[in-house]
């Protein structure tokens, strides 16, 4: 396959494993401005960039910026997230002139709260049906309003066991999905954040190393493993990034 020839859309290539697998190399063997470039000019929009605006998101913020500008950036806002996230984003959004699209899921903490009491707080199960209710259906649905063909995130395999295997470019639920970074370690970012004088969140200081909800997120000196500093370690995915069905 040529490096730079069009490539089929979703359907046909969902359809043929074997094209796609034999993509994964070449886009492994570029860096991570190469792979965005060549997505945003090679496969089919309308493009996004999600982010959780955590930890080192400032990085892929503003790399794919820096290609594309005016790239929606999807940002799921539970109502949850910590004071600092919020100032994070404000801080990015003004620097980084940001193109950005806050989704909200349709039950407020409180509604959410009154009709199932906090989910989080109620198992394993309780825990899958909160980010159902409040990151998966919500990012759902605005990527369906978009439009969206192909979309951008932050992923590393170096960030869990269940990111051990993911590729740069892959499909979930009819578009594509380029994980720009996927090969990155926490060295690279923050080489990058040095180059360019870019942020960490603001409690990356305190031990935060994955950030996402405040009831569900602790630093990383309160528990035993990285994994656990979210949701307990009961599980590590919210399901965002995961080929799902949106449930009741």
């Amino acid at each position: 396959m040529s490096a730079l020839a069009a490539i089929p859309d979703s359907v046909t290539l969902a359809e043929d494993a074997r094209a796609l697998a034999e993509l994964q190399p070449w886009l492994a063997s570029r860096d991570a401005e190469t792979r965005i470039a060549w997505a945003l000019s090679t496969l089919s929009g309308p493009h996004v960039l999600s982010s959780s605006f955590g930890a080192q998101s400032a990085v892929l913020l503003h790399m794919a910026t820096r290609i594309r500008p005016d790239i929606p950036v999807l940002l799921v806002d539970t109502g949850y997230l910590f004071d600092e996230t919020y100032r994070f984003v404000d801080e990015l959004q003004n620097r980084l002139d940001l193109n950005l699209q806050i989704i909200r899921p349709e039950l407020s903490p409180q509604w959410l709260e009154i009709r199932h009491g906090q989910l989080w707080e109620q198992g394993r199960e309780g825990i899958e049906r909160y980010n159902r209710l409040m990151k998966v259906q919500p990012m759902n649905a605005a990527l369906a309003r978009l439009g969206a063909r192909t979309w951008i995130a932050g992923l590393r395999r170096s960030q869990s066991e269940s990111r051990r295997h993911i590729n740069p470019l892959m499909l979930q639920d009819g578009r594509w999905k380029l994980h720009p970074l996927f090969d990155w370690s926490n060295r690279d970012l923050h080489q990058y954040l040095l180059r360019h004088q870019l942020p960490y969140h603001p409690l990356w200081n305190d031990g935060y190393v994955s950030i996402g909800d405040r009831h569900s997120t602790r630093p990383i000196h309160e528990v035993a493993r990285e994994e656990d500093t979210r949701f307990a370690g009961l599980i590590r995915e919210c399901g965002l990034h995961e080929s799902v069905t949106s449930g009741g």
